[in-house]
């Protein structure tokens, strides 16, 4: 009995990581690289053939992103997720095959153009009609055999709708362990979906930090607050822009507006329009529009038996072509517009970020984690320009982090989650947070009396004893590997340097003695550093 972890170790994306018993590899989770996480372009650096079974914890990109890679690679034994992540994963999946397949395609012009090497799609949209074709629908509450020694119960993680914690028993030669992946843990009360259930104790733990070493901001009132930044936005003319995940929060998201709406706390324009600019996040609304039994909270359901629909409202615009979301920049309108992707690595919304951060008028909310090394950390941490589509954009909008809407559980959420097991487990394994976050939440578990430990990638541990087997390597990521590469510590350096030199273009016209006590300032703190 062993426990591998393959990836989400010490980074945020990438979730994987392989139990093997009973002479079988159950690999848990197999989500793409995203950001600066990215090794070897996405490529397994496993035999996919040498797996034996898959279990999904939820269908977000970063958990189930390379399952048609897997398949791709050989893999032809069952995937086991909840019956709502099936769904999802329906849509999500050939989502994302569109999305390489079209990746593949601009790479190979443009290397063609340079006598470059072709370039080969991470998998195809075959790959994921073929990956679907494994799905085995599970429900929370089941006890699923995958082999003899080894069982499987699932529980509602309050993350995203079909999201589950999923326990392992296993027993080989009479010895019986048992372990629980957690996922992505849900903060709580939030609209539509449960709040995370309570898992019996185990022996094993292999949970998620991604706010491990931070609090949420304590937003009793998520649509007066959210409001607030419409309702100023709009007035100066602006459009508010929304870089928004497909599936989960865009549906979070039109269940405040609804609300918002209702309540009437858009004084400005209580009659605002909000466009919804992304295929994935309408099919994905239809799916939480659908059967939500089994999943959705008391409120939700009672919304749903008097024929209401949480997340419709009047002024929600659908924008479902290029050419309707191309629309959207040249309407002068002020409005909503929401878009993915959520860090805005790709899809619709660097379009809509091009059209409006350089407007003072406009409006950025980031409602989700933002990765090291995507654009929108960059936008968070203050760059004054970027550069989109071959173009330098100044960044003058008004950049908002909302955290109040976090699908993930914070550093106490995470606490209470592991508190409600009860007795506690052998060993934790902290997993999917950025190496600071992971290396605080193991110490603060610590001094809470668990025994923590925060894995390597590659890293292996026995379940009989909890002894490391293979202590594993630093995540080894592609930008650092190519000439040129800018850590993010830089990034922030030069973002920091870009603002310097905006205050001091401001002094242009400023009267002698504040220009003069400026620069030696300015001298002052170069010499500091020469030193």
């Amino acid at each position: 009995m062993k426990l591998s972890f393959w990836g989400a170790a010490r980074v945020v994306t990438g979730s994987c990581h392989r139990l093997t018993a009973c002479g079988k590899n159950i690999l848990i989770d197999c989500g793409l690289q995203q950001g600066g996480d990215v090794y070897n372009e996405n490529e397994l650096f496993f035999d996919a053939t040498a797996i034996d079974a898959v279990c999904v914890t939820h269908a977000h990109t970063d958990h189930s992103g390379r399952l048609p890679l897997l398949v791709k690679n050989g893999y032809k034994g069952p995937i086991y997720a909840t019956r709502a992540t099936c769904d999802l994963l329906k849509i999500m999946l050939m989502d994302s095959a569109r999305i390489q397949e079209t990746d593949a395609q601009w790479k190979a012009r443009k290397n063609k153009r340079s006598g470059d090497p072709a370039v080969e799609a991470l998998y195809t949209v075959q790959d994921a009609a073929d990956t679907l074709e494994l799905l085995v629908p599970v429900s929370y509450g089941d006890r699923t055999e995958l082999f003899p020694g080894v069982e499987a119960d699932w529980y509602d993680a309050g993350h995203l709708l079909g999201s589950a914690v999923i326990r392992f028993t296993v027993t080989e030669e009479e010895e019986t362990r048992t372990v629980i992946f957690s996922g992505d843990i849900g903060n709580v009360n939030k609209p539509i979906i449960r709040d995370p259930q309570p898992v019996p104790a185990a022996d094993y733990v292999v949970m998620e930090s991604t706010y491990g070493d931070r609090l949420h901001e304590s937003g009793e009132d998520v649509p007066r607050d959210l409001s607030e930044i419409i309702d100023r936005t709009l007035a100066r003319g602006g459009n508010v822009i929304i870089p928004s995940f497909a599936v989960g929060r865009t549906q979070e998201l039109l269940y405040y507006l609804r609300e918002i709406k209702v309540r009437g706390l858009v004084k400005t324009n209580p009659n605002f329009s909000v466009y919804v600019d992304s295929p994935l996040a309408l099919e994905a609304t239809q799916i939480y529009d659908g059967d939500l039994t089994g999943y959705a909270d008391e409120e939700t359901l009672e919304l749903l038996k008097k024929g209401f629909r949480p997340i419709s409202f009047p002024g929600l615009r659908l924008s479902r072509t290029v050419d309707e979301s191309i629309a959207l920049n040249s309407d002068p309108t002020p409005k909503i517009i929401i878009a993915s992707s959520g860090m805005c690595e790709a899809g619709r919304i660097r379009h809509h970020l091009k059209h409006n951060l350089w407007r003072s008028e406009c409006s950025v909310i980031f409602v989700g984690y933002q990765s090291e090394g995507t654009m929108g950390r960059l936008l968070l941490d203050g760059l004054s320009s970027i550069k989109l589509f071959g173009e330098k954009i100044a960044v003058k909008a008004e950049i908002c982090s909302f955290r109040y809407m976090s699908s993930h559980a914070d550093k106490n959420g995470l606490q209470h989650w592991l508190e409600m097991q009860g007795e506690k487990p052998q060993k934790v394994f902290i997993v999917h947070g950025e190496e600071e976050a992971a290396l605080s939440f193991a110490e603060t578990l610590r001094g809470l009396g668990y025994t923590a430990e925060v894995p390597l990638f590659e890293s292996e541990y026995s379940l009989l004893d909890g002894a490391c087997l293979a202590k594993g390597r630093d995540f080894p990521r592609d930008k650092e590997k190519k000439p040129g590469f800018i850590s993010e510590v830089f990034r922030r350096l030069l973002a920091a340097l870009d603002r310097l030199t905006g205050i001091a273009n401001g002094y242009r016209q400023g009267a002698n003695k504040d220009v003069a006590r400026f620069a030696d300032e300015v001298e002052a703190l170069c010499r500091r550093w020469e030193k």
